[in-house]
């Protein structure tokens, strides 16, 4: 039976799907899974296809902070941590919090932002907390960070380093809607102008509630040795440079609990694991040069169908 805070975060997520964000289901379904595992999510897609949206949405259906940065060439680091202004009454410098103090934090186009300002995110999204001027200030809870990109080849991106992409609990992307879905969206409108009338669903203490949910999902020892078996076919294929690492080991393993849980399971079943993959591994891949151009979800796909699904 689930527990008020477990249907709270489902009620939320069907009303969501349901009611603002009919043809993006999946993508918010992953959003959810990050919240609930206390990751991050990377959406990669053409402008105009609700990346935004769908941030936005979520920060309003659990009443987060929420906190924006669009992305720029010219963005600082300062400019998403804060820094400290001289206060000339008092005589000394207050540290002024920047946009990344908040529970749910979008970072727009974040390949449009120089490689120097990408790397002040990495302790915030590994470790929860952020060092300015040799103080260190810890960030709300909960957090996360919800970053967008445009594809690599458009003008003015830079590629994300491994490093970062490895903070990314998961990555995916929306892609264009169903036919039908789009001429309606076309006639009608987007959603943007709803989104400030979306009712809080689950707030943060349902949210906290959850993840500790989360966490006492059972994972068989079963499935535990279908994770490593996949991870380790990662490490020795002819195409792949870096496989997975122990950390996206365990990212794929809090992702199925999760999974599990918003299908009100508290036990994970092999299709968990195996749904959820290529949206936490295949971004992690490191291809060898000769094999830069091939499709890691693809290539991540052909290997899972390779292991045989564990009896539990």
């Amino acid at each position: 039976m689930l527990s008020p805070h477990a249907r709270a975060v489902t009620a939320m997520l069907d009303s969501l799907s349901r009611d603002y964000l009919q043809g993006k289901e999946e993508v918010l379904r992953l959003a959810v899974i990050a919240l609930l595992t206390g990751g991050h999510i990377l959406i990669e897609d053409l402008p105009g296809l609700g990346k935004t949206t769908i941030a936005l949405a979520l920060a309003a259906s659990t009443g987060l902070g929420f906190g924006r940065v669009q992305c720029t060439s010219d963005l600082l680091p300062s400019d998403i941590t804060g820094l400290s202004v001289f206060n000339r009454e008092d005589e000394r410098f207050i540290f002024t919090p920047g946009p990344i103090f908040s529970n749910i934090v979008l970072l727009d186009e974040i390949n449009r932002a120089m490689p120097r300002t990408q790397s002040a995110m990495l302790e915030a999204m590994e470790e929860r907390r952020v060092t300015v001027e040799g103080v260190t200030h810890h960030l709300p809870d909960p957090f996360m960070v919800f970053a967008t990109q445009n594809p690599s080849d458009q003008s003015g991106t830079f590629l994300l380093p491994e490093s970062q992409l490895d903070r990314f609990l998961i990555c995916t992307n929306i892609g264009y809607p169903a036919e039908d879905l789009e001429k309606g969206i076309i006639a009608g409108g987007g959603i943007r102008e709803r989104i400030a009338d979306i009712p809080v669903a689950a707030g943060a203490e349902d949210i906290r509630a959850a993840r500790r949910s989360v966490t006492e999902v059972y994972l068989s020892d079963a499935l535990v040795g279908y994770i490593h078996a996949l991870v380790s076919a990662t490490r020795s294929h002819a195409m792949i440079q870096t496989g997975l690492s122990t950390r996206a080991a365990i990212n794929l393993a809090q992702a199925a609990r999760a999974a599990a849980f918003l299908q009100g399971r508290d036990f994970v079943a092999p299709e968990d694991v195996k749904g959820i993959a290529v949206a936490v591994c295949a971004h992690r891949l490191v291809m060898r040069p000769e094999h830069e151009t091939a499709r890691r979800g693809d290539l991540l796909r052909t290997l899972i169908s390779d292991i045989a699904l564990p009896l539990v």
